[in-house]
């Protein structure tokens, strides 16, 4: 079986999951999973995990994204890209680089996004496209704050197309922003209809599409996939590390919850991961900051010798 995190390009008309099922097969393990879903329509980097590795999932969908999109003027649609239902068409007479560039401009920061009902955010329950594929439109869709990094203006990528305005942006952005919304929210601002018309996801974290592997390419590797592989801690950077002796790594290993003056120098505010021979073995953080106790969020089982 393996270990660790395999980066791969995701072909569009794929799901994840058909990623995850193809290389299931192809690796003959069945603890495979990925990281930060792409829908089928767009292609891109997709961190799979596999073995030990599934375990910093979570994490690794903290790591910053990239996106390079194509943003449509002109039409409104149901699912906020083209594969929907169309709401509005219009035709779109010159907007300037100057205007539409001080709009992306505003969308960096922290930002509110309400995401499209055809998505899998959960509500009481159920994904948001359940409600739609079951004609249930009136549900209320919670606003989500999101990062943005950056977004950049590929100044030569303007055309135009039956009346429409077509222009592609490269954005960085954190956890759980939707590329669509945004591509929805530069057209409200512009006074227009707008939706994403393509996307690539670019880059997750310091991975980019450079760094990928098709699924012809990871079908003859073969056993030398090993030597592609990302260990765990790539998912773990962002956290402090600390390096255990062997004493420590066992209590660590048997669930032991320490106080957090027994590491004065350490700030588990935002949690740390406790490493043994420089492997990580588990993630504490302090829940409570008043709190004495550490408390346990995740640990990687390790046999300590």
């Amino acid at each position: 079986m393996y270990n660790g995190i395999l980066p791969v390009y995701k072909n569009r008309g794929m799901t994840s999951h058909d990623v995850v099922f193809k290389l299931r097969k192809i690796l003959n393990m069945k603890k495979v999973g990925h990281s930060g879903t792409l829908d089928p329509d767009v292609d891109g980097v997709l961190l799979i995990l596999l073995g030990d590795s599934t375990k910093v999932s979570d994490y690794a969908m903290d790591l910053g994204k990239g996106y390079r999109a194509e943003v449509c003027l002109g039409i409104k649609t149901t699912t906020e890209d083209l594969s929907g239902d169309i709401l509005e068409n219009v035709n779109i007479e010159n907007i300037s680089l100057d205007k539409i560039k001080k709009v992306c401009d505003s969308l960096v920061g922290n930002i509110i996004q309400k995401p499209p009902i055809y998505s899998a955010i959960k509500v009481n329950g159920k994904k948001l496209y359940e409600y739609a594929r079951m004609g249930n439109f009136d549900i209320e869709i919670p606003t989500r704050e999101v990062t943005v990094y950056s977004i950049n203006i590929l100044e030569n990528s303007f055309y135009k197309k039956d009346g429409k305005l077509y222009f592609t942006i490269d954005i960085k952005c954190g956890k759980g922003t939707y590329i669509r919304t945004l591509a929805t929210q530069i057209g409200e601002m512009l006074n227009v209809p707008s939706c994403m018309s393509k996307l690539t996801r670019t880059s997750s974290g310091k991975i980019t599409i450079d760094d990928t592997l098709t699924l012809g390419e990871i079908e003859n590797l073969g056993s030398e996939i090993t030597t592609k592989l990302l260990p765990k801690e790539y998912a773990l950077e962002k956290f402090v590390s600390y390096e255990v002796p062997k004493f420590r790594a066992k209590q660590i290993m048997n669930g032991l919850r320490f106080r957090k003056d027994q590491f004065p120098t350490l700030d588990f505010s935002k949690g740390v991961v406790f490493t043994y021979n420089n492997e990580a073995i588990a993630v504490y953080i302090l829940k409570n900051l008043e709190d004495d106790l550490l408390s346990v969020k995740t640990t990687f089982p390790k046999k300590i010798e």
